[in-house]
């Protein structure tokens, strides 16, 4: 059995490739920074191997299923992704573009080129990571949530489309998680995160049960539940009030 982890570098990627090496999978794990790639390797039950790539860029993503296409993946973890804090008309272009095609379109092409590889096998795993953030607008960090809206959507239109074919896609929505993302956009939460290793063993669980959602924590379900029932004019209120609590630091991406 194999599994592709991307954003396996650190955080929920890296604990989702070390439960699933647990039970038996040959990880590919794949992320921009080689140096931590290897030192996870030892750490595999059930061995694995390194693919350095930057996601932002189409080629790649082209290039990783090209190498393992007819690897038969069991399972597709898409978990790569960051986030930018600031005002839209202050945050860098470029900076917001890489987020972008990292989020959305390294997600997208991974997941339209495996899928028809596991469909024609009537089996597979793809497990796209997300976040509450996909329930709602997010002033601040207007691009990041808009991206998490777009893998929750797409995620739940392919769900639909695949269903009574031995493959199964979920999505996980995760509040705040101890990981990178913070470093890497700039803030401290505001609220206290859960640990990536836990929210990963949620994760893993409820992928293999066959489960689409994945909210790991109470504050994620109630969050969720809020954004059913609130009108969206006082959740964008709402996730304004939190991301103005945020600390700015300065990091580098």
């Amino acid at each position: 059995m194999k599994a592709i982890v991307t954003g396996a570098s650190s955080g929920i990627g890296k604990e989702i490739a070390k439960i699933l090496s647990e039970k038996g999978y040959y990880i590919i794990l794949v992320a921009r920074r080689k140096e931590l790639l290897d030192a996870l390797i030892p750490k595999l039950k059930n061995g694995g191997e390194v693919f350095v790539a930057d996601l932002s860029k189409e080629n790649a993503c082209k290039d990783l299923y090209e190498a393992y296409k007819d690897a038969d993946i069991d399972v597709l973890v898409n978990n790569a992704g960051f986030g930018v804090h600031g005002k839209f008309s202050e945050t860098d272009l470029e900076r917001d573009l890489s987020m972008l095609k990292t989020n959305v379109l390294g997600l997208h092409t991974l997941t339209k080129l495996f899928l028809p590889d596991m469909l024609k096998r009537n089996k597979g795993y793809i497990l796209n990571v997300a976040s509450l953030a996909a329930f709602m607008s997010g002033p601040l960090m207007s691009a990041y949530y808009a991206s998490k809206a777009y893998v929750l959507r797409l995620s739940r239109g392919i769900s639909k489309e695949i269903k009574g074919s031995g493959v199964k896609i979920s999505v996980l929505c995760p509040g705040p998680v101890d990981t990178e993302f913070n470093k890497v956009a700039g803030v401290k939460f505001a609220l206290k995160p859960l640990s990536a290793k836990k929210v990963a063993h949620i994760a893993v669980k409820r992928m293999f049960k066959g489960k689409f959602l994945t909210l790991p924590g109470i504050t994620a379900k109630f969050s969720a539940l809020f954004s059913k029932i609130l009108p969206d004019c006082i959740l964008s209120e709402c996730s304004y009030l939190i991301q103005k609590k945020k600390v700015k630091k300065n990091s580098k991406f």
